[in-house]
């Protein structure tokens, strides 16, 4: 069963660009929340996200997963495939 992945972002945001590019190459269907200047939608995600503001924020299954960086250490650890069922 594939994974629900969902990715909070900005429109012009490179570490979103990269973090949805990772996805795409792996054919992976995820909702996207753009949120670009919506403070209420960022304080919600915030909240999702432990606090944490910055975007790109993922998350996998409802587990939160980080950013950018943090999905690509995965795939680089060999373990993005296992979290996604792939």
């Amino acid at each position: 069963m594939a994974a629900k992945v969902e990715i909070y972002t900005w429109t012009t945001c490179p570490f979103c660009m990269r973090a949805k590019s990772l996805l795409k190459s792996k054919s992976v269907d995820f909702i996207e929340y753009n949120i670009d200047g919506d403070e209420i939608a960022r304080n919600k995600m915030s909240e999702r996200a432990n606090g944490k503001r910055s975007l790109p924020q993922i998350f996998i299954n409802d587990v939160h997963i980080g950013g950018c960086d943090d999905i690509h250490a995965l795939e680089r650890q060999g373990k993005l495939d296992e979290m996604l069922g792939s």
